[in-house]
């Protein structure tokens, strides 16, 4: 029999619907826990193992380290044994700071910066040539060299280009006996009360001492007193120099710089000696001082503040301010009006340019404002800010929110100008390696950096080589871990923002990969999200390599690929919410495709999602977008034939979501709803009177309280509210709808204030959740509960499930209709009043899909959906699929970013982009049916595909 010690045992696991299961996970093995969305993974593997593995390691911190970290929760289990330090890599877990890049999340940027502070040559952001440094020993002996025979001045700059009347410098410089100084070039005795034009820029040097360079003895004499005067000559200059010496040739007036540190040798501009924080955008020493190194500034836009110049000033053309109003504003624009001879009745367009400048930037011009206070008249001298200016200092200077969004509505984000989006300051980017500074490094991508790293040490001197092998050792490694995850196309300065949840998954993957940390529990959340089919093998390899080297990996997931290459599978349905929580089949995947389940069924292929035995031709109307080039789209133009379903695939990083989320969308958006994102840049749209609106179902949360639910989300709680509302008892109490919310005061509990639990504060325990003694958890007060809709209260009917529900309004068709599509998606196991924050990605934007489908519809929509499969069993997207396929036989339009091949086979066109991600894709690869997609040899998705069609 097996030891404990080579399982994790789970007993009587009753996180959410969990129905006090046991289970023994083998340990160092790849195990994948796969099942209905919403039958219980994710409370099994996230809320439960995770949850106490994250709860033991804070209970190994002092009481008082706990009180700042907070303490966690104990998940409702009895027991789990044998756990080891646990990893959880979701989806959500990337910082959504600015700073944050793929780079600093992959430790890799870390590892160049290292490598530039020790293996880099610095050069002249003036001259652009090699920047020397030099010991006081070697500075003599050039000194000696180049100046021999010649009488010279020996000089400490003090002052390099800056204002002021610099009287106490000279005080000080003449109380350490310095006799002279050098002034913008021109040698001068110190006399008392010296001093310059404090408003010009000055370069002031001191001279340190006026000697003859003897030349070398030919016969042997001894040159010590010589050699010992210029040594010390140096140190001196040097202390009050800052590490830089000018030597100065008395009769020609040519001067040489020496420094300690990097120098040039011509202009004298001088650099620290490098250190791994004077290459990180994050740190003062190495940050753009313009942009903070962020590289990104934000900038008013002119025609944002006038949009239409057609208007005039009263009526509105100054969109911050609105149309005229008594205030100080528009006194002041009166008078910039009487001064420039124009009306604030005049169109915007007419007014003259010197106003027009003045109006936006302001002036120095002052004008006199006459203000009526109490029946007392005064006289004000003020001067115009401008619009412009003033929004501009409002978005930098204030500390009001609502105030920087308000501002930021008029203004573009655009890259640097000092540093041109790099971050880094400028001496930072004259540090090269093999011609390349770090930030040209960080903009290659993945394939490109490590092509660069692959032929780099043979163009490496000796002592660069020596230094830096170990530094190229470990970011080769590293990229090769964002290779084998399918992250080629990404570059290091790729801000953690704009990545997937999937992409950002994967990064963290390969970073725990490149960690090489053994005996720990790693649990990933559908890895494979947004992954191409030919990236997936790569994926698994690298789940397996975790698993190798001595740890044990659990995977939520539904890919028919990971269940197959699993050494174990956690089965949990049978269906799914109240319906599921328990353990269906358990073992390996052989034995999985012994038991009669909904997974077994699918992996065995007695059920499948059958391909339609006709393709959808549309209306014969189109929609056409030509010359997209945001991103890397290379002028791609594409034709969407309306009332089809369109499949939009390619690998990742290929330009899909640039084309579809960047670029279509933002469009539409605009023409339709006046939409202020601004798309990537393309030529032209063609077809737009051809459809009628357009909807984007994303996965983004659907509320981010647990206030909000399904059924105040999708506002069937509005109708229902209005229901009880209408009961006699209701009536006769004088009761309105709002008395039904838990949101507001007169109908909830307000001991709990409609939360249905109270929050205990515990100090050095987690915070408590008790339920509400004076409700019970029912979040109303008695008098609330008391009125009934067919015997049942306002809290009975949120308890409901969305079937339950269903069944209870089937006779109320304003309600009934909503709750049917929230059925129809396949969400029909969870409850009215589930809080929103339960929910998964897939099952809020299910969710979102519902409301959309609750509405009224035209049948020329255009749906936009973006891996609407995430999260979903094959069963929960052959429901899918039903739903979507409705929509199209309304006359609807649906496109579909996807990669998986049970909902690409179903389509009526595809676009396939590509070949590759990054700067390698972006090409329209095929379009067409499927059937004729798969004649395409070059299409990486035809070559999957295939095998799905036959």
């Amino acid at each position: 029999m097996a030891k404990n010690e080579d399982f994790i045992e789970v007993l009587g696991a009753r996180v959410h619907n969990l129905k006090d299961i046991d289970v023994r996970i083998p340990r160092e093995k790849l195990v994948v826990i796969t099942g209905l969305s919403g039958s219980g993974k994710s409370s099994l593997a996230f809320d439960t193992i995770y949850a106490e593995g994250q709860r033991r390691y804070i209970e190994t911190f002092s009481a008082y380290a706990r009180q700042f970290l907070g303490s966690l929760e104990r998940p409702d289990v009895d027991k789990i044994d044998g756990l080891s330090p646990v990893i959880a890599i979701e989806q959500k877990t990337t910082s959504k700071s600015p700073r944050s890049t793929v780079g600093t999340i992959t430790e890799i940027y870390d590892f160049l910066r290292l490598f530039y502070a020790r293996a880099s040559d610095a050069y002249s952001y003036n001259t652009g040539q090699k920047m020397v440094s030099y010991s006081d020993d070697q500075i003599k002996q050039l000194i000696i060299d180049d100046f021999a025979g010649k009488k010279v001045s020996v000089l400490a700059p003090v002052v390099r280009s800056r204002k002021g009347h610099y009287r106490e410098l000279f005080e000080q410089v003449a109380k350490q006996g310095f006799l002279k100084v050098r002034v913008d070039g021109d040698v001068m005795d110190l006399v008392k009360g010296m001093k310059v034009d404090r408003y010009k820029n000055h370069d002031i040097e001191i001279v340190v001492d006026r000697l003859k360079i003897s030349a070398p003895s030919e016969d042997g004499t001894d040159q010590s007193d010589t050699d010992k005067r210029l040594s010390e000559t140096i140190i001196t200059a040097m202390y009050h120099g800052d590490d830089v010496l000018m030597v100065l040739d008395n009769e020609t007036n040519e001067v040489r710089y020496f420094s300690r540190s990097l120098m040039c040798p011509s202009s004298g501009i001088s650099y620290p000696n490098p250190e791994p924080n004077n290459f990180s955008f994050n740190s003062p020493k190495g940050m753009c001082p313009h942009c903070k190194g962020l590289g990104k500034l934000y900038e008013v836009n002119i025609n944002k503040i006038v949009p239409n110049p057609g208007l005039s000033i009263k009526q509105g053309a100054l969109a911050p301010h609105g149309p005229q109003k008594s205030n100080w504003v528009f006194k002041q624009l009166e008078l910039i009006a009487e001064r420039y001879q124009f009306k604030l009745s005049d169109p915007f367009e007419k007014i003259p340019q010197e106003a027009k400048d003045v109006i936006f930037h302001g002036g120095n011009e002052k004008f006199d404002i006459e203000s009526k206070t109490l029946g007392i008249t005064r006289s004000y001298k003020i001067d115009f800010e401008g619009v412009a200016t003033f929004l501009q200092n409002t978005f930098a200077a204030n500390d009001s929110k609502s105030l920087r969004r308000w501002a930021k509505e008029y203004m573009d984000k655009i890259s640097c100008p000092e540093c041109g989006g790099s971050r880094l300051r400028k001496e930072s980017l004259y540090f090269k390696v093999n011609g390349k500074n770090i930030a040209e490094l960080a903009h290659m991508d993945v394939v490109e950096l490590a092509d660069w790293f692959s032929k780099l040490e043979k163009n490496l001197s000796e002592t660069q080589r020596i230094i830096a092998s170990e530094i190229i050792k470990e970011v080769r490694a590293r990229l090769q871990f964002l290779v084998n995850v399918g992250l080629t196309y990404l570059a290091l300065d790729r801000s953690s923002k704009s990545l997937s949840g999937g992409e950002a998954q994967r990064i963290r993957l390969a970073t725990q990969i490149g960690s090489q940390l053994v005996g720990v529990l790693y649990i990933l959340d559908e890895p494979s999200i947004g992954l191409h089919q030919r990236d997936n093998a790569k994926l698994i390899q690298s789940l397996l390599q975790l698993r190798d080297i001595g740890n044990s990996v659990i995977v939520v997931e539904h890919d028919k690929d990971m269940i197959e290459h699993a050494d174990y599978v956690i089965d949990i349905g049978p269906a799914a919410g109240r319906h599921g929580g328990e353990i269906v089949s358990i073992g390996t995947p052989s034995e999985t495709k012994k038991h009669h389940t909904l997974t077994a069924d699918y992996l065995n292929g007695t059920r499948e999602i059958a391909i339609p035995k006709q393709r959808r031709k549309g209306n014969g109307k189109t929609l056409s977008l030509s010359g997209a080039t945001g991103n890397n789209l290379k002028n791609v133009s594409v034709t969407f034939p309306l009332a089809t379903m369109i499949g939009v695939t390619g690998v990742s990083g290929s330009g899909k979501s640039t084309l579809i989320n960047e670029t279509l969308y933002p469009i539409l958006n605009a023409h339709f709803f006046n939409g202020v994102k601004k798309p990537m840049p393309y030529k032209k749209i063609v077809g737009l009177k051809n459809i009628d609106k357009v909807i984007d179902i994303n996965q983004s949360p659907i509320g981010r309280t647990p206030r909000s639910n399904p059924a105040t989300y999708t506002g069937v709680f509005s109708e229902i509210r209005n229901l009880f509302a209408k009961v006699p008892e209701a009536m006769i109490r004088g009761y309105k709808p709002g008395r039904f919310s838990f949101n507001v005061a007169g109908g909830r509990c307000e001991t709990c204030k409609g939360g249905g639990l109270r929050v205990i504060e515990m100090n050095f325990l987690p915070d408590v959740y008790v339920e509400c003694e004076t409700c019970q958890g029912k979040r109303f007060n008695r008098e609330t509960l008391e009125i009934r809709f067919k015997g049942k209260s306002i809290y009975d009917v949120l308890e409901m499930t969305i079937n339950e529900s269903c069944d209870f309004f089937e006779s109320i068709p304003k309600i009934f209709r909503k709750l049917k599509t929230i059925k129809d998606v396949g969400l029909g196991y969870i409850t009215l009043g589930q809080q929103s924050t339960t929910l998964s990605g897939g099952e809020a934007q299910r969710i979102k899909l519902a409301t959309e489908l609750s509405k009224r519809d035209t049948g020329n929509t255009f749906y936009i959906l973006d891996e609407p499969t995430t999260g979903l069993h094959f069963e929960d997207i052959r429901v899918l699929l039903i739903v979507l396929n409705k929509l199209v036989d309304k006359g609807n339009t649906v496109v579909i970013i996807e990669h998986n091949l049970e909902v690409i086979k179903t389509v009526d066109y595809i676009i396939d982009i590509g070949p590759e991600g990054g700067k390698k894709g972006g090409e329209i690869m095929a379009l067409g049916t499927p059937e004729e997609l798969i004649t395409h040899k070059k299409s990486y998705t035809a070559q999957f595909l295939k095998k799905e069609l036959h």
